[in-house]
């Protein structure tokens, strides 16, 4: 049978933030990408708003880190956590997040040249398709996928048109489903899933006030609410977002599932927001009120043959931790690189199972770090309320309770210091958001088991391990400039980096004359390592070599310098083979860490 010539290389069904990020990369690396929605625009919704320094690294690394830092709420005003009883009354406490603190900011700073950025969804997407469109993607709006058949040439994908009704199909290379929660694409694929749907239920609703009185000496983009009345759920706080400083708003608060579906009213949802403020004059603007649900549910597998599912089509759970968007944009900067290799020939379709091995394992963690930081609020009511649910009472009881200066009032203190100790796994998580660890066959993995030296949710730790992302660490550039070592690498191009005493690698670099390969020599050419921190941090020789993948991690190392009697070129050859998929060995067998 043969099959007419492809309309395009990739086809992206979705244009949320992973869809969006996949159609970027693949189009900035030259590949013919069309990526469809079926709505008629963008996320119209806050939604995800957490952006972290991995995530930020990676639109550094696609070019839109300024246009994203812009629009976004910054940093400085993401912090300080309130729990209180509402905006204009008593605090109970605070804990400073995402990095903001003073006994946090410097492990931040030290770890990425990026900072943390709050982004609602709305706000990030537009930047992404916009970039993406300018780089040369294809996007189509009110365009529903319907179908597809895959072959071992490619896939014939079935596409309706929703303003002409007309049906229509593209032959592609790849399909991509970055469809999303309900995802056609997965269920058309049969993947495998683990863990339960709408396990709990929430009602946002988002509204315009300017609360500027009671926000602008404090500022936070989260607020929780620790009041009987308004605790509910498994949270059991009520809760006030942010959305953009200090005048648009998401209040948010528990519902009992087993009662059916909650009040939904406009009514209700001004005396909720009343009680969340505190005013009871309070007037506002109600822009939109519904109801979600919690869930907990992974793909343990993200692909079949040529079609691959990424973001919340394949890790599904609450906001709780900040990571769904985070994960997705992630998702979609590892599978972009892959498929340009597979289309422009320099990998095999067996190295495109790295993808799944790589971001599965992170789907899994993810899912559950989200409900497991739900979960972790019950010592929070316990400390204020004496237990984790079914407390009644008034709010000046419990308040008198909590500040009283007897052995009851210094226990439940005491137990508050522990509980928003617990929340830091949330709030300031900085290792669970940056501590990836690849094991897949497009990693040389090294014997042994990485050492931590703290605990490795809470603190990232840089290494030049295979399977880690590149360490940051500041160089100086010809022009007095300071660069990340973050920014010698990308751009769809594998990067060789080694240091004064490695002329040999930059040799066989130039010997294999590989259009995807180049050398960075720290010290010997544009840049210079002044502060000795790559020096610090780099865990190998001078004359050693880390080659970093067009994602930033790391796909093999040698420690040492090689010698003179070794074909340097033809043991970078080997290990190129091995993490692309061209040659049976083994990829660990290049593995050496020392001279070959």
């Amino acid at each position: 049978m043969t099959h007419r010539e492809y309309d395009t290389d990739v086809l992206v069904v979705g244009t949320g933030p992973m869809g969006a990020t996949t159609a970027l990369a693949l189009a900035k690396y030259g590949i013919r990408v069309h990526a469809i929605s079926r709505w008629n625009w963008l996320a119209n919704t806050p939604r995800a708003h957490i952006t972290n320094q991995r995530t930020v690294e990676v639109l550094r690394s696609l070019g839109i880190e300024e246009e994203l830092r812009q629009q976004a709420t910054p940093w400085e005003l993401m912090g300080d956590t309130l729990f209180t009883t509402s905006f204009a009354g008593p605090e109970i406490a605070r804990l400073q997040t995402w990095g903001t603190g003073d006994l946090r900011f410097g492990d931040y700073i030290e770890a990425s040249p990026c900072p943390m950025l709050d982004v609602p969804q709305p706000v990030m997407e537009p930047i992404l398709v916009n970039a993406a469109a300018r780089s040369g993607a294809q996007m189509s709006f009110n365009t529903e996928y319907l179908s597809h058949v895959q072959d071992a040439d490619g896939v014939t994908v079935t596409l309706r048109n929703l303003i002409s009704g007309q049906d229509y199909e593209q032959r592609v290379r790849f399909l991509v489903g970055a469809d999303g929660a309900r995802s056609q694409v997965a269920v058309d694929i049969d993947l495998p899933f683990d863990g339960v749907l709408a396990r709990a239920g929430t009602v946002y609703t988002q509204f315009k006030a300017d609360l500027s009185k009671y926000v602008a000496h404090r500022p936070s983009i989260l607020h929780w609410i620790v009041n009987p009345e308004a605790g509910f759920g498994e949270i059991g706080m009520g809760l006030l977002r942010a959305v953009k400083p200090w005048t648009e708003w998401i209040a948010g608060w528990g519902f009992d599932m087993s009662k059916g579906d909650p009040d939904t009213s406009r009514e209700n949802a001004l005396k909720k927001i009343r009680l969340l403020v505190g005013d009871p004059d309070l007037e506002c603007e109600i822009l939109s009120i519904s109801p979600w649900y919690v869930n907990q549910q992974y793909a343990l597998e993200y692909s079949r043959g040529r079609v691959f599912c990424g973001g919340d089509a394949v890790h599904r759970h609450p906001p709780s931790s900040g990571l769904g968007l985070n994960t997705s944009v992630q998702d979609g900067f590892n599978l972009a690189w892959k498929l340009a290799y597979v289309v422009k020939g320099y990998a095999t379709l067996h190295h495109l199972g790295s993808y799944g091995e790589e971001r599965s394992p992170v789907g899994r963690q993810i899912v559950g770090r989200a409900n497991q930081s739900r979960v972790d609020y019950a010592p929070l009511r316990t400390a204020f309320y004496g237990q984790p649910s079914g407390f009644s009472g008034t709010l000046e009881h419990f308040l008198g309770r909590f500040f009283a200066a007897d052995e009851q009032g210094l226990e439940s203190r005491r137990k508050m210091l522990e509980a928003l100790d617990l929340k830091n796994y949330e709030f300031n998580a900085q290792g669970t958001e940056m501590n990836q660890r690849y094991v897949s066959r497009g990693v040389a993995a090294e014997d042994g088991s990485e050492t931590w030296l703290r605990d490795e949710q809470l603190f990232h730790q840089a290494t030049t391990r295979p399977g880690a992302k590149i360490p940051h660490a500041w160089l100086v550039g010809l022009d007095g400039k300071r660069v990340s070592t973050l920014d010698l690498v990308g751009d769809g191009m594998f990067t060789l980096v080694t240091g004064i005493a490695g002329q040999a690698w930059e040799d066989a670099v130039a010997e294999l004359a590989l259009p995807f390969l180049r050398c960075v020599r720290v010290g010997a050419g544009k840049y210079s390592d002044p502060y000795f921190y790559w020096a610090r941090i780099r865990e190998i020789d001078e004359g050693g070599a880390v080659l970093v993948r067009p994602d930033g991690i790391i796909a093999w190392r040698q420690k040492e310098a090689v010698s003179g009697q070794q074909d340097v070129a033809a043991l970078l050859s080997k290990v190129l083979d091995a993490v692309l998929g061209r040659s049976s060995a083994d990829v660990s067998g290049v593995a050496t860490g020392a001279a070959a």
